[in-house]
């Protein structure tokens, strides 16, 4: 056993949020796992424009505040995704607020945004050497007057000093924000972010922007949210963000609770609904698969089902950051037992 393994397993001796603070804290302090993310050839891809070294990425919600990309990379994700941040800081909702459903293989939380705001955000960020993709997530803040003009605001302040944004309208603990994937909003969050990103674009160079949807949608709203993407140019969708559902097979204590359910339950719905965005795009943009991964098994069932790549968070929560590491090398060996030279190949192949 690592090092690494007994530090995580004794964070979970701790409270979930507890343990989660001290984790990123422990990361930029360097304290984390050190694994190449260029050892598999076969992993190499390209995303959106994006070269990534290997298709596995961090999902927002660990990193909120942008402190410890560069460990992360170092661990061995191909690319991190940090916030969700919003224009202020804001608390996020009272305690407790996430909970482990150790049984389950599964988190539930309903944080709100807790986070440091942009200003905290953007100095972390101009201040990171190094390579490495590191994208932005962004969001509204709760109190917000003008919850679009929020995304403006956070695309403009973070353009320069990351790889990629993605707008996140698609957590369930901001109450009415998931009102924003409804075809006249989104219309509209669209239009104002095309109209932004275009002078950004000139100033600093182009960035791809990405849009994180829920898994609880109907065939209508995934046709009305691809429609959409491909006529604002969007660069890529993440397929999907937590759950609101309540599967009848949960067994732990703490499944009733409020908030986005996300682990090994989520895994199905959301890549149905992964299925079902990669039928209507029909390969017009790319799209990145979240939700349920935790193996090398389950992120080339995503990118089977139509992913260019994945993403995760919950099971690193439950199992420690180490856990990239194998995935990458479950992920590779797998690639190569079923016949594709690379990520790429495989893309899709369960549509054929």
């Amino acid at each position: 056993m690592t090092l690494h393994d007994l530090a995580t397993r004794a964070l979970r001796t701790l409270d979930a949020e507890t343990a989660h603070r001290l984790a990123v804290e422990g990361l930029a302090l360097g304290l984390g796992p050190r694994t190449p993310n260029d050892r598999y050839a076969n992993l190499r891809t390209r995303v959106a424009g994006l070269d990534l070294s290997n298709p596995i990425g961090l999902a927002a919600g660990f990193d909120k505040n942008a402190e410890a990309p560069a460990a992360l990379l170092r661990a061995g994700f191909g690319f991190v995704e940090m916030g969700t941040v919003t224009p202020k800081p804001q608390p996020g909702n009272p305690k407790p607020r996430l909970f482990r459903l150790t049984e389950d293989h599964a988190v539930i939380n309903r944080m709100g945004f807790n986070n440091e705001g942009l200003d905290a955000f953007v100095a972390r960020l101009a201040r990171r050497k190094g390579p490495g993709v590191v994208g932005a997530n962004v969001g509204a803040n709760k109190d917000s007057a003008d919850r679009t003009g929020d995304y403006v605001t956070g695309m403009t302040r973070v353009w320069a000093h990351c790889s990629y944004v993605t707008a996140n309208i698609s957590s369930p603990n901001t109450p009415g924000l998931r009102g924003l994937q409804e075809r006249g909003a989104l219309e509209e969050l669209l239009g104002r972010l095309n109209v932004a990103r275009a002078p950004l674009t000139a100033a600093h160079g182009a960035r791809p922007l990405f849009l994180k949807v829920a898994p609880d949608l109907d065939e209508t709203a995934v046709r009305d949210i691809a429609e959409l993407a491909r006529a604002h140019a969007l660069d890529a969708l993440i397929v999907s963000n937590t759950t609101i559902a309540r599967p009848q097979s949960l067994r732990s204590a703490s499944k009733t609770e409020t908030g986005g359910l996300s682990g090994r339950p989520l895994f199905e719905p959301s890549t149905h609904i992964l299925a079902m965005f990669a039928d209507a795009l029909d390969g017009a943009l790319p799209l990145i698969g979240a939700g349920g991964v935790e193996s090398g098994a389950t992120a080339l069932a995503k990118i089977k089902a139509g992913a260019s790549a994945v993403q995760f968070y919950s099971a690193m929560a439950l199992e420690g950051p180490g856990l990239v590491a194998r995935i990458a090398r479950e992920l590779s060996a797998m690639l190569k037992t079923e016949g594709f030279a690379s990520v790429a190949d495989a893309v899709g192949k369960d549509r054929r």
